[in-house]
Formats: structure tokens, sequence, C-alpha cells
């Protein structure tokens, strides 16, 4: 074969990148098959979470808000991409270098996967047998086809063929793995409440085109958490464990929880991301076992003042072991809104806390309980510098109209919560005038959100909506505008509105 000329700088870098690329299929595909977590890029972008400044994180979320792991993804794809076609550029004069290369990108990602809690040695697998995939294409390309343009062409569509098998391989079983945890979600039949829920009353849900509905369906509660690739938990393997300062150990499977008393509560949940007018907050009708009852058949220490619950993931959350068993209906949740808990909601349990944001109480696919202080263990969200747990602030929002209405009598509605207090009145003032009571919705606890609603005689123009409501206490809702960070947002929710 020919080598006086060899291969072009551009054509390295291209043969670097498509086998880069084909061998990230191939990783994804060996994770898919085996831990979807340990996939590659799943791995390096959960190990960019942990160890990225608190400042970069904070300025990210307020950013892109609820994009952000999509877009991390994406940039950690593109990023392993230039590394790829670098990679080969390098290989074109320095093959033994570029080779190195190849073999710190391998040892950097299977350690990332590794590293993942739940996941063992062999979670290194994927990043391995992606580095080699792309180690085998160069070489290849190295060694027959740098000069010879049939065997560049040749290299490209063995490559692009592997990758694209690979692709659909990681797509069909990225659709069975969670096809079968869904099938064992369908073939759970949850039984009927021993202490069913209050019905609200029959003006639970008033009459507004817009108005969030006081049951958030499954399809719309929002979904927020740090699991890139969400969790496949069989439920005939799944154990909750209890432990740490108790004075017995515990142990629950699936069977166990439904042969306990479960008891159905309508609670809304809400993230302390959630903008002042945001919709990262949502009301269900739970099903579930009572947590302090569970806890008390432990044993638990009374020094031990946090609650530390795990996801199968590692996430962690830490509740304060007194609101617990302070007469808050806190459930471990099996059921949501008449059904199995979806898979993205923590399948096949999860923690309920009413009157606490999510990150310090609402642990999803949750596999441990662990009774321990606030002094010796900081959970997930507090040593990125969040505060430790604080009580939802109250909030309201206006959900109808959007930004335009006709003239005449229109309805302004929206919710208001302040969970675990309840809400007992909503304002809302037109521009700068008076402040004007709204109806409000029947409601049976003090743990859901309320709808209010308010007929405004509307004239053409310009105008500004602004809405407050009072907890169950008496307290009005702050004006005072603060961000998410550290312990949620407050201020009052404003639209415009143009009236025809």
């Amino acid at each position: 074969m020919d080598t006086a000329h060899p291969a072009s700088r551009r054509a390295w870098a291209a043969a670097g990148l498509v086998a880069t690329l084909a061998g990230l299929a191939v990783g994804h595909l060996a994770a898919a098959l085996t831990a979807p977590r340990a996939a590659p890029l799943s791995a390096l972008a959960d190990t960019v979470i942990a160890v990225v400044p608190l400042e970069v994180s904070h300025w990210f979320i307020e950013l892109v808000g609820t994009l952000d792991k999509p877009l991390l993804i994406i940039g950690i794809g593109l990023g392993v991409a230039a590394a790829g076609a670098a990679i080969g550029a390098l290989w074109r004069t320095r093959p033994w270098a570029a080779r190195a290369a190849l073999a710190v990108f391998a040892a950097v990602g299977a350690a990332a996967a590794v590293a993942l809690p739940g996941l063992g040695a062999s979670a290194a697998v994927p990043s391995i047998l992606a580095a080699a995939v792309a180690f085998a294409g160069l070489q290849w390309w190295d060694h027959r086809y740098r000069t010879e343009a049939a065997g560049r062409r040749r290299f490209l569509a063995v490559a692009g063929g592997v990758g694209a098998a690979a692709l659909a391989g990681s797509w069909w079983a990225s659709r069975v793995g969670p096809a079968a945890i869904e099938a064992d979600r369908d073939q759970l039949v949850l039984p009927e409440p021993d202490a069913p829920a209050v019905e609200p009353g029959p003006r639970a849900d008033l009459d507004a085109e817009g108005l969030s509905s006081y049951l958030t369906p499954n399809g719309d509660f929002y979904r927020i958490d740090t699991a890139i690739t969400v969790p496949r938990i069989e439920v005939d393997t799944w154990r909750l464990r209890v432990h740490g300062m108790v004075d017995r150990e515990l142990e629950f499977t699936m069977d166990d929880l439904l042969g306990r008393e479960l008891i159905e509560r309508d609670i809304t949940l809400c993230c302390v991301s959630n903008q002042v007018g945001g919709d990262l907050v949502g009301n269900a009708r739970w099903l579930g076992v009572s947590l302090p009852a569970l806890l008390a058949e432990a044993g638990v220490d009374p020094e031990a003042d946090q609650l530390v619950s795990r996801s199968s993931d590692g996430w962690t959350a830490g509740s304060p072991t007194d609101l617990v068993f302070d007469g808050r209906d806190a459930l471990i949740a099996v059921g949501m809104n008449g059904q199995p808990l979806p898979v993205d909601h923590g399948w096949p349990a999860r923690l309920v806390i009413p009157g606490l944001y999510g990150y310090v109480s609402a642990t999803k696919w949750l596999t441990e309980l662990e009774l321990t202080t606030f002094d010796a263990y900081d959970a997930y969200w507090i040593t990125r510098g969040w505060s430790t747990p604080r009580p939802i602030k109250t909030q309201s929002r206006i959900d109808t109209p959007r930004r335009k209405a006709k003239s005449g009598t229109v309805a302004v509605a929206g919710v208001a919560w302040a969970q675990h207090r309840g809400i007992s009145a909503v304002e809302l003032r037109v521009d700068d005038g008076d402040w004007q009571p709204c109806e409000l919705s029947d409601v049976s606890t003090t743990e859901t959100w309320r709808q209010w609603l308010l007929e405004w005689d509307a004239s053409p123009g310009d105008h500004t909506l602004t809405v407050r409501a009072t907890d169950g206490d008496g307290v009005v809702q702050t004006s005072e505008v603060q961000g998410v960070i550290p312990d949620g947002a407050t201020g009052l929710h404003s639209i415009t509105v143009t009236v025809d």
C-alpha cells in the first residue's frame, strides 16, 4: 500500500470522531443491557454534577431550570466527540500519545461509573468497551486505510454501521428494560386504603378555564431529581432497610408494606427551586404506610434528630425526626392518584412528608431510612449550599388569564399553598388598586394547595394583576423578593394582561 501521501489531519480527525461515536454507541448499548446508569455519558454527567463548584451549579440551574440535565448530557457528548476528533488528529503523528489519551478516557469513564452508589466493578465495562471500540477503529485506520480512498470509505461505512447498529440496539434495550419494569408495575394491585382520603367537597375544583386541577394528573406532575438515568427497580428484589440510631434494624419487602395499614392522603409537594409563579408544585392523592408507625417499630433513639432517606442511586435527604412524629401524615408512598407509583416518581416506593420541600423529604426510589443526627451527616443538597430543613413558604400563583383577555367579566384564578398551615385567604390587586378578596375552593386538609377565583370587570388596556395569600396562622405572604437559594423563593406573583 502506498504510504507516500498519508491522510490529512482533517481526515484523521474525522476518523477519530467516527470511531469515538461508534465506541460511545457500543458502550451505551452494553450499559442499556446491564446497568443503564453506567453508560459513559450518564456516568460522566453524574461525576460533573458531583464535582462542579456550587456557584456554577446554582448559576446553571437558575439559567436553564429543568433543562439542566439534558443540556449537561448534550454538552458532555459534544465534549467527548471533540476529544475523539483531537485524539484522531494526534494519532496521525503521535500514535502512542493518542493511545494513552484513549486509555485515560477509558479510566475516567470507568472510575465515574464504578463510583456510582449501587454499582460494582462491572460498571466499568461500558466505558472500557467504548474506548476499546474507538481504539480498534483508529488502529484499523492506521494500519490499513490511511492512504487508500476505498479503504477510508470502507472504514467510515463499517464504523458508521457499528455505531448505528449499537445505537439501534441501545434504543431497543432502553425500551425493553423500562417495559419490563412497567410490566411489574402494571401487575401490582394496590389494596383499598384502610384510611381513605377525606374528600375535599363539591367545590374542590372551581370553574375557570386554564386553572390547575385540584389533583394533578400523574403525567403532568413535575419531576425534579438528580437522576441522569431513572433507576429501574425490580419490585421482587426491592428492600427497604431501617437502621442507624434504632433499637433494632428492620427490613421490608413490598409485600410487607402492602400488608400493613394503608393510608390515603391528599398532599401537595413543592420543589425548593420553584420560582415565584412557577410550576414545580403539584397535588396528588398518595397511598402508603405511616412513616412514624414504621419507625416506631424500630425504636428510635431520642437523640436521633435527623432521618436520612436514601435512593437506590445514592441520593439522600435529611428530614427533622421531630416533624415525622408531630402528627402530620408522613408516608412511605406506594401509590399516586389511584395507581402504583410511576417509575419517574419513585417506583416502587418514595417518601412524602407534608410541609417540607422535596430536597429534604421527598426521596424517590427509596431503599434506606437511617436515623442519625444533623451534626453527624449532611445530606446531598446541604453539602451543595442549600439550607437545613425549613417549612415551605406561603406562595400563590395566577394560572389564568395568561397575556390577553377580552373586556368585560374575566375569571382570574390560580392556586395557593402553605402546606401544614393551610390557606385561609387569597387577595388580588389590579394595578395599584385595593386588595380584593377571592373565592376559595373546598379543601379538607391543610396539606394541599387551594384554588382561588375572582371575577374581574376588565377594561381595555394593559393591566398588572398581583396575588397574595394568607396562611392558616393568619400570616400574609411576604412581598420581599428572594431567590430560590438557599431555602425557597419569596415575593408576589404578578402578570401583565392586555385587555382588548
